[in-house]
C-alpha cells in the first residue's frame, strides 16, 4: 500500500463502498481526497449511496454532499466517471446502460490499463453467495456490521486521548475470524475466475471492504477496499502501474474538515 496525502494526477482512480447515507461513511476523509487527487477517469464501482440504508433513515452530514458535487464538478471538467452499482445502490442497475450527463451507468466494464493489461471491473455481489440466495441473512450482517462500525468512533475517542492511532474494530475481526478469513478467500478465487471468463488478465471489484493487490495463480486480482473502515482506492498511473492508496488526512487538516462538516450540519 501507498500512504499518499499530497496533490496528484492519476490516470484513472477506483473507488467503492463508500456508503453515503450512513453514519460509517468517512466522507470528509473521500472529499479531501478527491479534493487532491486528479485522474482522466473515475470508476464508482457500487456501494457509493447506500441506499438500504436511506430507506431506514440516513444519516447524511453536508461532506455527503460535497463529495457528490466534487465528483460531477469532476465530470464538468471533462473527467470520464463510469458508475457501476452494487448492492447497496442495486436500484441504480435499472439504468445501466444510459447516460447521465458525462456520468455512464454500468453494470461491469472492461478496462484496459496504460501497460495494455485488461481487467473486468465489477462489485462483485454477484459472487457473495449470501447476497445472492439469501438476502434476508445479507440484511441481518448487514445490521451486525453497522454495529462494529458504530463501536469505532468511540474506540478511537478513547485512543485518540492516549495519543494512538485509528485501530478498526470491525476490520480487525474480519481478518481474524475464521469464516470471515475463509468467506475472503472464497470471494478472490470466485472473481478471479471471472477474470478467466472475460479472458482478462485481471479484476477490479469492491464489495468485501478489504483492499486487495495480488496474483491469484495469473489473474492481478484488485479490490478498492472501502471508505467506512479503511479509506482506500485503487489508482492508475500514468505509465500503467495500479496500486492501492490508503488515504489519511494530516491531523491539522482533519481539524479544519471536520469543524466545516458540524457547522454546515447545524446550519442545514
Amino acid at each position: 500500500m501507498t500512504d499518499a496525502c499530497a496533490e496528484m494526477s492519476y490516470r484513472t482512480v477506483f473507488i467503492s463502498d463508500v456508503h453515503l447515507g450512513t453514519r460509517a461513511a468517512q466522507a470528509p476523509a473521500l472529499l479531501d481526497f478527491l479534493k487532491r487527487v486528479d485522474a482522466d477517469t473515475y470508476y464508482l464501482v457500487g456501494d457509493i449511496v447506500d441506499l438500504w440504508k436511506v430507506r431506514r433513515g440516513p444519516v447524511w452530514a453536508q461532506s455527503h454532499n460535497d463529495v457528490i458535487q466534487k465528483l460531477l464538478r469532476k465530470a464538468r471538467k471533462g473527467s470520464r466517471i463510469i458508475y457501476i452499482p452494487g448492492n447497496h445502490d442495486e436500484g441504480l442497475r435499472d439504468y445501466c446502460g444510459l447516460n447521465f450527463g458525462s456520468i455512464e451507468i454500468r453494470r461491469d466494464a472492461i478496462f484496459e490499463s496504460a501497460a495494455g493489461k485488461k481487467y473486468v471491473v465489477l462489485h462483485g455481489d454477484e459472487f457473495d453467495v449470501i447476497v445472492r440466495y439469501a438476502k434476508w441473512l445479507a440484511f441481518l450482517g448487514d445490521r451486525g456490521y453497522e454495529l462494529a462500525l458504530w463501536t469505532n468512533a468511540p474506540l478511537n475517542w478513547l485512543r485518540n486521548k492516549f495519543g494512538l492511532g485509528y485501530w478498526s474494530l470491525s476490520s480487525y475481526l474480519k481478518s481474524r475470524v475464521k469464516s470471515a478469513v475463509n468467506f475472503i478467500g472464497e470471494f478472490e478465487a470466485a472473481l478471479s475466475s471471472v477474470a478467466r471468463k472475460y479472458e482478462t488478465d485481471g479484476v477490479i471489484c469492491g464489495h468485501i471492504h478489504h483492499a486487495a493487490d495480488r496474483m491469484i495463480d495469473e489473474i492481478h486480482y484488485l479490490n478498492c477496499g472501502d471508505w467506512v473502515e479503511s479509506a482506500t482506492a485503487l489508482v492508475e498511473t500514468h505509465s500503467g502501474e495500479i496500486k492501492v492508496i490508503h488515504w489519511q488526512i494530516p491531523a491539522a487538516r482533519k481539524d479544519l474538515v471536520a469543524s466545516r462538516d458540524d457547522a454546515l450540519s447545524e446550519a442545514a
